[in-house]
């Protein structure tokens, strides 16, 4: 077929195909119309792929498989009436507090721990799943990345050292920093009227999902995540509610029985860690600990620090160098080995340092200087402790204050004190009104919470002062042990 649309596809295409050996027309699957992307479907699928692997390293998944695999059984419900049933898809709640979701191309949906706490039925997680796999089937990413004229995208956190020495390979830290892309307006628009779209066919009532944006709206300005929220990374096109609520009511009419089971959702986040959890790490000013790898460090006040499952970064607020603390690959090695076997394999050129000990574990502490260049490379502040036999710990820095880091690199020491070590996190659970009553009087009847009545009435999609009947499930949030 030679139409108007293949043809004008090809001739924009044809400098840049010149240019770049790569690219061309393909037909997009929600539209059918041809056009010109950058990115070929073989690389959004490498691209989702491999940025699965660092996804979960980075944040990990949620551990609770009830949940992942009632969130992975909606998925693939919805993924039956997309316009692309037969690609591998996957569906991933991650550990994070964050209010948001957002998918990689290749079939990759991702749902943080902490918008669950925010939705109040199967509908509404139909809804927030048919919207990010709309993004996929529609090839948003792809499209944005053609329309910037960019061949990827970069990661929340730079990493401040050379990719030798890098986490993730080049496509990996490319995919990790498509969680961050912002859409166009038209492009949320139009996931908008996908997630309805796909939400009605698999048999869901869409009539519920408006009400998950006037949600967002309201935990839009929350802080405290290591992800940004979904109105951060999802652009509101306009007035979204009246539109998904226009939308919704089209797509259900005469449908006849549409499923929202509110309240077997509500039974399966009863017990869901709500906000940040302490046993993967926490900051008390300054100071770092981690319960579950039994450590503490100080870090240089006045910092900004940031914690994922893989790495923790300090930077100062000029952005000038930093400190980064992560895992190595060094196998049963002891930490001066490990810098001789980096050396042996030109990793790193030179290395000028001292075998000590610190907190009683083996240690290694010098200045090397990493080869391949690029930014970030060249002389590096280098300390590696051997913390168990599977783990050693790798800190790296890089700054005019050496003396600062050195101190802050050689604090690190054995987490023992008992009541830092028992910390544990916020649970959601449920309760249902016995009596009626307005909603800011009720919620105190509950006891002790770790949220407060106007957070709780967000939490739950309620407005304070609301009249609340007899038999209403309510979300509340219980306090973590030791707080």
């Amino acid at each position: 077929m030679t139409g108007p649309n293949r043809h004008g596809c090809r001739a924009a295409a044809l400098p840049l195909l010149l240019l770049l050996g790569l690219a061309g027309c393909a037909t997009n699957p929600v539209s059918g119309h041809h056009e010109f992307n950058l990115v070929s479907a073989a690389q959004e699928e490498k691209m989702g792929r491999e940025g699965y692997q660092a996804v979960l390293a980075e944040y990990g998944a949620y551990e609770d498989s009830t949940v992942q695999q009632y969130v992975a059984s909606v998925g693939k419900k919805l993924a039956k009436v997309t316009e692309l049933p037969g690609i591998d898809w996957h569906f991933t709640v991650i550990d994070d507090p964050s209010v948001n979701a957002f998918a990689m191309p290749g079939g990759y949906v991702y749902i943080t721990r902490g918008i669950l706490a925010y939705l109040n039925s199967e509908a509404q997680l139909a809804g927030v799943m048919g919207h990010e796999m709309g993004h996929i089937t529609a090839r948003h990413t792809a499209r944005q990345i053609t329309s910037e004229q960019v061949a990827g995208v970069g990661l929340l956190v730079g990493s401040i050292f050379v990719p030798s020495v890098g986490r993730y390979g080049d496509v990996a830290q490319q995919a990790l920093g498509l969680m961050f892309l912002g859409y166009s307006r038209a492009h949320e628009t139009e996931a908008d009227e996908l997630g309805i779209k796909y939400a009605t066919m698999a048999g869901y009532d869409p009539r519920v999902i408006p009400a998950t944006y006037h949600m967002l709206k309201r935990v839009s300005d929350r802080t405290g995540a290591r992800l940004p929220t979904f109105l951060e990374t999802h652009p509101d096109p306009g007035d979204r509610e009246a539109h998904t609520r226009s939308l919704a009511e089209a797509s259900a009419m005469g449908k006849g029985d549409l499923v929202v089971n509110g309240d077997g959702y509500l039974e399966m986040v009863s017990g869901l860690v709500y906000g940040n959890d302490p046993t993967q790490g926490y900051f008390v000013n300054n100071q770092y600990f981690n319960p579950s790898l039994k450590l503490q460090i100080i870090l240089p006040p006045g910092w900004s620090y940031h914690d994922t499952r893989a790495a923790l970064l300090a930077m100062p607020s000029d952005g000038k160098g930093g400190i980064e603390i992560h895992g190595a690959d060094a196998k049963q090695e002891s930490p001066a080995a490990y810098i001789e076997d980096l050396r042996s394999k030109g990793r790193i050129t030179e290395a000028a340092g001292n075998t000590e000990t610190l907190s009683g574990h083996q240690a290694w502490v010098g200045r090397v200087n990493a080869s391949g260049g690029g930014q970030g490379g060249g002389h590096m502040l280098v300390t590696l402790v051997r913390w168990t036999p599977e783990l050693m710990i790798e800190m790296l820095g890089q700054g005019t204050d050496e003396t600062m880091i050195f101190t802050t690199m050689r604090s690190i020491k054995d987490l023992t004190d008992p009541k830092k070590l028992a910390m544990k996190p916020d649970t959601l659970f449920i309760e249902r009104v016995k009596q009626p009553g307005v909603f800011s009087a009720l919620v105190p009847t509950y006891g002790m919470q770790a949220l407060s009545v106007e957070e709780t009435a967000i939490l739950n999609n309620w407005i304070s002062t609301e009249q609340v009947p007899v038999g209403q499930p309510l979300k509340l949030v219980a306090l973590g042990h030791t707080k």
